[in-house]
């Protein structure tokens, strides 16, 4: 993990991806930076009204993920290895799903007057699963707001998430099949999994553990 600068954790809601960094931020002593999507203060009343809250909510998260872009590169200099639980351009993917024509119009002026530029990684690990699964952590986590969350929102969510990372080349890419993996609890998972990260160095690759030989 050492020679990489910058390591994203992506995927879906409920998939696992802000646990699993933290635990990779603590195994390899690295900065943790996360998307703080609690400090949304319309992100519950999207999940009651989506209609009426998705522009807010995702103004709110744009500008707060310009904010840590910002100050990622500002302080690049001083952290070796930096692992993240978000990448700023799929916050395009929430848009596109959650805006009507005319806010996403606006969206997309917002975001080109802020002129984001963010940095590379040097490494983006997906993970993906079920909707299902999705569905059964959101409420094992049992998250008040995450409650209300419906199953067509997860699964266009899951879709959208697919189409990005089918054409997504910016970076060595990932791409683990989440579904029988429980990298946080786990030991076992934890090291197979860390092991699968440390050998991508370029391209895209899947991890697509059997199921038994987690057990």
């Amino acid at each position: 993990m050492a020679e990489r600068r910058h390591i994203v954790i992506e995927g879906p809601i409920g998939v696992g991806k802000t646990s699993l960094a933290r635990r990779l931020a603590d195994s390899f002593d690295s900065e943790l930076m996360l998307e703080e999507a609690e400090a949304n203060p319309f992100l519950e009343r999207f999940y009651r009204d989506p209609r009426g809250a998705a522009l807010p909510a995702q103004l709110f998260f744009l500008f707060q993920r310009a904010r840590q872009i910002e100050q990622l590169r500002q302080h690049e200099l001083f952290h070796p290895t930096r692992i993240a639980d978000f990448m700023i351009e799929k916050d395009r993917l929430f848009a596109e799903i959650n805006l009507d024509r005319d806010e996403l119009s606006l969206y997309e002026k917002v975001w080109e007057s802020l002129e984001i530029q963010p940095p590379v990684p040097d490494l983006v690990v997906y993970l993906q699963a079920p909707v299902d699964t999705l569905l059964f952590r959101i409420a094992r986590r049992g998250l008040e707001h995450e409650q209300q969350i419906n199953r067509r929102y997860l699964e266009r969510l899951a879709e959208g998430y697919a189409r990005f990372f089918h054409a997504y080349d910016a970076a060595p890419l990932l791409i683990v099949n989440a579904a029988t993996l429980d990298p946080v609890h786990n030991d076992e998972h934890f090291g197979i999994l860390s092991e699968a990260i440390g050998r991508v160095r370029s391209g895209r690759h899947f991890f697509n553990p059997v199921a038994t030989a987690l057990a």
